[in-house]
């Protein structure tokens, strides 16, 4: 990226002293006193405020003299798995029916307590709860294909028919009979330069891209089913993995147009301001004014506003590239600065991008 404008000093201080994961991607707080450069979201204790300045990214600091701090890794690409976590997950996708002790943990080396927190921070449930999900998604798609309901319970670890039907219900909120034939949403956390940010995909493509950190996240997600009629449950799918190769791309400035599919599912006024979205080119900036008239709506500016808000495909279909009239930056459900900085990595597209 290049001209990357900071925020005022005092809003990065704010930032800093509240832990915002917001602003994780946008700068880099180094301490004077200690030599080291933190992550905004740093837990070690706060410096005092005249010990502190500020870089844009880990580069800058590194160049300035400073050392990665030890507690929040920042070389480390925001949101992703520390290596025990890794290799848990692969060892989970590995045999997805096995069913996980806290026995099994300490074999491993691993605090049970410690994994349960990870993944109660980093998922939004614990290690056994998350794992349970998977094996219920992935009974749920033996189901779809037609297998019998105790050889699809018993294929992924569950010991009766009555445990099954429980945990399916208590997931889904029906039993297995009636939810045989339901749509699933696969959801998996996605690195990027900016933080983690959650990813849904159904087999008609990716219908969810936010930021972890974004406050309306649940509600985005409760939107997904109710809209949908389908199920959420932690996964993978090849549209998943489509996104993340084509993510990688476009925060490296090589890719301008994703090509991933997209499930845009809304009331009819909603469908039509997120289309227009798509529309807007790469480079480019628009207000909610010109989207009214473009839909066919002069009148409607605040209704494409709320739209705008509720597009549940950040950066797929890119609601940072609209702006007030005037020209400056409006709110964004990740941040206004991670906004400023998709718009800032779009101001300089390499000469290869696709």
């Amino acid at each position: 990226m290049s001209a990357i404008t900071l925020p005022h000093r005092t809003e990065m201080l704010t930032a800093f002293a509240s832990r915002d994961a917001s602003y994780d991607g946008v700068f880099v707080t180094a301490v004077r006193t200690t030599g080291i450069f933190c992550r905004p979201t740093c837990t070690a204790r706060k410096p005092r405020p005249e010990n502190v300045e500020f870089y844009a990214d880990a580069q800058g600091a590194l160049l300035a003299g400073y050392r990665p701090c030890k507690r929040c890794s920042p070389m480390t690409p925001a949101g992703q798995a520390p290596e025990w976590a890794d290799l848990l997950l692969r060892a989970v996708e590995a045999d997805p029916a096995h069913r996980w002790t806290d026995t099994d943990l300490r074999s491993l080396d691993l605090d049970p307590g410690r994994v349960r927190r990870w993944f109660q921070r980093h998922h939004g449930m614990t290690f056994h709860g998350y794992h349970r999900a998977r094996r219920l998604g992935l009974a749920l798609g033996r189901l779809n294909q037609g297998e019998a309901l105790t050889q699809a319970g018993f294929a992924h670890g569950f010991e009766s028919d009555s445990g099954f039907r429980e945990a399916f219900s208590r997931l889904f909120g029906e039993p297995p009979g009636r939810g045989r034939h339901r749509n699933v949403a696969f959801l998996t956390r996605v690195r990027t330069p900016l933080g983690p940010m959650i990813a849904g995909a159904t087999t008609a493509g990716i219908c969810l891209l936010e930021f972890a950190d974004r406050p309306m996240l649940e509600t985005q997600l409760e939107r997904v089913r109710s809209r949908l009629g389908c199920a959420t449950a932690p996964g993978d799918h090849e549209h998943l993995a489509h996104l993340k190769e084509e993510l990688d791309g476009y925060f490296a400035g090589r890719l301008e147009r994703f090509s991933v599919p997209l499930v845009v599912a809304g009331t009819p006024f909603q469908t039509a301001v997120w289309r227009q979205l798509g529309r807007i080119p790469y480079g480019s900036t628009t207000d909610y004014q010109a989207i009214a008239t473009a839909i066919g709506k002069p009148a409607a500016r605040r209704a494409v506003g709320r739209a705008n808000g509720d597009n549940r495909l950040a950066i797929l279909l890119p609601c940072h590239r609209v702006v007030g009239r005037d020209g400056t930056l409006t709110g964004y459900g990740g941040g206004l600065w991670r906004k400023r900085r998709l718009l800032e990595l779009e101001s300089t597209p390499t000469p290869d991008a696709g």
